[in-house]
């Protein structure tokens, strides 16, 4: 934004120092005039009974005011020159954090944001500024990376199937047998599709463009259940649904994306045969709680908290049609954040993996 230029903040902090000791200065003399020359006579008369000689000359307000004028002038003159130099340097010193703090706005506004102020001193309202900015700078930083990342997996993930794309269609030019091609091509652009419909639901997730209504989790248990289970009859695993009515606000497309998102890897990432997937809904003191638990290999817990990451796979343990695009806890965890809920993945002692989601319970019906 281009403004026009004005006097900077230390030379207005300058002034008002300065004028408002100027102010004290006139205060000060204007007292002394008040309370201390208006009590001295216009005139003396001296009478002496012993006619001795006096010595010494009486003062009269005129005599005291001509002497007391240029002093006082002097001294006002004297204490705008301190006003003027000893603000203009308590000024420098007062606004320095904020120079410090300005010059790493322009940094940081350049596209270097490694930079941090860690401004020395005890706390104050420019220590709390710089604090803040540096946190933000932190967060900045790591979403910056994030998006780097993300940008880097979805063109690698998008790379591949283009790539066998094309293949698949130079072979069946010159290929007479192109029905097994054809199939091939066929999944091959439905996993592009299903990536590309991801990615949209990711960044919808972020930008919290949806309406929140009313939805029972559930439901949506037994919606997501209903879903896959030919999948878990092919997988051999059992879905066991149990828990109360969990009524939150949110968008129930997107939380039922969630929902089966949730289930989806709970049953692929599971054991080979026999396995389980158990999950259950209840009802806390201000929050509803969906938790998916399953069966499956051990999983460590280092690995445990990168699991949301996008295009993270768990330790590459399926390698299956079913085994999706990468973005299924990545999706989960931006539903929740864009509900204002908390997502908690902790290993299970046997084997496989709990989920625990916490949204906030939807407000009581109102009885008109």
């Amino acid at each position: 934004m281009d403004r026009a230029p004005g006097p900077s903040v230390r030379f207005k902090l300058t002034l008002s120092y300065a004028g408002f000791l100027m102010l004290a200065g006139v205060l000060l003399l204007a007292a002394v005039w008040v309370f201390l020359l208006r009590y001295v006579p216009e005139r003396a008369m001296l009478i002496n009974p012993d006619d001795r000689p006096t010595n010494g000359v009486f003062p009269v307000r005129s005599a005291l005011l001509d002497v007391f004028a240029p002093r006082a002038a002097a001294v006002l003159a004297f204490l705008l020159v301190i006003g003027l130099v000893g603000g203009w340097l308590l000024a420098g010193r007062m606004l320095a954090p904020l120079t410090h703090i300005t010059r790493a706005t322009r940094t940081a506004a350049g596209g270097s944001l490694t930079h941090r102020i860690r401004l020395p001193g005890r706390d104050d309202e420019f220590r709390e500024l710089a604090d803040s900015f540096d946190a933000m700078l932190e967060q900045l930083e790591a979403h910056v990376a994030e998006q780097r990342r993300f940008a880097a997996n979805a063109s690698h993930e998008l790379r591949t199937p283009l790539a066998v794309t094309k293949a698949l269609l130079d072979v069946a030019r010159t290929d007479p047998a192109r029905d097994a091609v054809i199939d091939r091509l066929y999944a091959v652009n439905t996993r592009a599709i299903d990536l590309t419909e991801a990615l949209l639901l990711l960044s919808r997730a972020d930008q919290r463009s949806f309406t929140r209504e009313r939805v029972d989790l559930s439901l949506l248990a037994e919606e997501a259940t209903e879903t896959l289970l030919p999948l878990a009859e092919r997988c051999g695993v059992t879905v066991e649904t149990s828990g109360d009515i969990a009524e939150t606000a949110g968008s129930p497309a997107l939380l039922l994306q969630l929902t089966t998102n949730l289930l989806h890897n709970a049953v692929v990432h599971n054991l080979p045969e026999r396995g389980t997937v158990r999950m259950s809904t209840e009802v806390r003191p201000g929050t509803v709680v969906l938790t998916v638990e399953n069966t499956g290999e051990r999983v460590a817990p280092r690995l445990v908290a990168t699991l949301t990451e996008p295009f993270r796979r768990g330790t590459e343990r399926v390698h299956t049609d079913h085994a999706g695009v990468g973005l299924g806890l990545a999706i989960v965890a931006r539903v929740i954040q864009a509900h204002d809920g908390t997502l908690t993945l902790a290993p299970r002692s046997g084997g496989g993996l709990r989920v625990t989601v916490e949204l906030p319970a939807a407000p009581p019906h109102t009885v008109r």
